[in-house]
């Protein structure tokens, strides 16, 4: 996506871009740009994402005015957005002047490309030290090489020639914010939060700064704060769309639903993703246990988008949790036929058989989602406890090992490899993973009555 704050865009450039269309599709009779028009034409569609249409400006270019170095820099530029690097490359090197600074900023982009990166150093150095004649031209040459790296997520060079521009204009808005990005992306979110609060010093009505430092805080799990920023973003632009968004999210991480709602209501009247903003209202409904209020916008979601998985999946959780299991399974069958490689459906389904005593079954299911994901500790533990109920004690224990190799901590795991170790006659093991989990809850006794009864004896004595 191109960076509207770098456009090359004006009325100007669009009023030329009109009249070459005008006389492409033979509306204009007069045909005669001058260089600068030329350029400013692939530089409209070069931005625009549309490279393939400077070809016809460069031919048209070509027949007006050849051998230009201007238009051959163009033609250049185009052949590194289409990714023809050695032929830009030989073109650059063609042309008259070998200084010519977009020409050598476009070199340097080439070798940062291609992963020359301590040449493309080196050139930025030079195009810097040869460039710079006034104060004011070296923040702008600072900016025009930090984005060559940025382009290419080099964040480490890119970071380099930010702070150099800083250094000449510590209040460049675009500087800062391309730093501050620059430290997320380096997961440095202290940093990045400092630079956007310069930029609002700067200037307290930059949304994109207010909204980014939401962000941020929305990453880090501040939610607080995240919802003040967002505010003083809706406040600057009551009409952003991505705000509006964000600001119901954060609503709901602090658990204000109501408001969520009202605020995914205003959100809803700016996108035409509706089943999206009833997925994201019934979600709020459901945490606020109103079961029938969420099922209407999950349905609501499913009638404009009928492959919606996440609605299937609610609407099922909102049966189970209503006792209404049997049910609850034709919704997540639905969800897995949409999506039979997402191992969360396969485990609702055996949580709902589970409840209808359907062991068999319940265990298929959760095999299922394990060969989709064998790392769920908690999934295993629950597949355990089925192979414990139907005293297939060997198994259980080779499960519950697993477990403990992928999540030690997990809440009563030595109170289920005692059990296990009890029944399979290895006692001095059952013994130790017993007082292990006495110690850590006084009251595991009781659990291990429950799980264990041919062996409650030893947590009692």
């Amino acid at each position: 996506m191109a960076d509207e704050r770098y456009s090359p865009i004006d009325d100007d450039m669009q009023e030329i871009v009109k009249r070459y269309e005008d006389f492409r599709s033979g509306r204009e009779a007069a045909g005669y740009f001058d260089i600068d028009e030329l350029s400013d034409i692939i530089d409209y569609y070069l931005f625009k994402g549309q490279a393939r249409k400077c070809a016809s400006v460069l031919d048209l270019g070509n027949h007006l005015h050849p051998n230009s170095d201007e238009l051959s820099i163009k033609r250049a530029k185009m052949l590194i957005v289409t990714g023809d690097y050695r032929n830009a490359m030989k073109i650059l090197d063609s042309i008259t002047d070998k200084d010519d600074y977009e020409a050598v900023l476009l070199r340097t982009d080439i070798l940062a490309r291609i992963g020359r990166l301590r040449e493309a150093q080196a050139l930025a150095s030079k195009i810097f030290a040869d460039e710079v004649e006034y104060i004011e031209d070296a923040e702008l040459i600072c900016q025009d090489i930090a984005t060559v790296f940025l382009l290419q997520n080099e964040i480490k060079y890119a970071l380099k020639w930010l702070k150099k521009g800083e250094e000449y204009n510590p209040k460049n808005i675009d500087i800062l914010s391309d730093m501050a990005l620059c430290y997320e992306q380096q997961d440095e979110y202290d940093k990045a939060i400092d630079i956007y609060n310069r930029i609002i010093e700067i200037d307290p009505y930059e949304g994109d700064a207010w909204f980014n430092l939401g962000q941020v805080y929305f990453l880090t799990e501040q939610y607080e704060k995240a919802l003040e920023s967002y505010d003083f973003a809706e406040t600057i632009d009551d009409n952003d769309i991505l705000v509006s968004l964000q600001r119901a999210h954060v609503l709901f991480q602090l658990n204000r639903f109501e408001e969520a709602i009202e605020a995914y209501q205003k959100y809803g009247k700016m996108t035409e993703d509706k089943w999206q903003v009833n997925l994201f209202i019934a979600e709020c409904y459901e945490r606020m246990e109103r079961y029938d209020e969420a099922m209407m916008h999950y349905n609501a979601a499913t009638v404009t988008y009928p492959d919606c998985y996440d609605a299937y999946i609610g609407i099922g959780v909102c049966l189970y949790e209503t006792e209404h299991y049997a049910e609850s399974i034709d919704y997540f069958d639905k969800a897995i036929d949409i999506q039979e490689d997402e191992p969360d459906a396969w485990n609702y389904l055996a949580e709902a058989l589970m409840e209808l005593e359907d062991y068999d079954d319940a265990l298929l299911a959760y095999t299922k989602s394990l060969v989709l994901n064998p790392k769920q500790p908690e999934i295993l533990l629950a597949v355990a406890s089925i192979f414990m109920d139907k005293r297939e004690y060997e198994k259980a224990l080779e499960l519950l090992l697993a477990v403990q190799e992928q999540d030690y901590t997990l809440e009563n795991i030595d109170l289920f490899l005692a059990a296990a170790y009890f029944y399979t006659t290895q006692v001095n093991k059952g013994v130790k993973h017993l007082k292990i989990a006495l110690d850590k809850n006084p009251n595991a006794a009781e659990l291990f009555e429950e799980i264990c009864p041919d062996y409650a004896w030893v947590a009692r004595g």
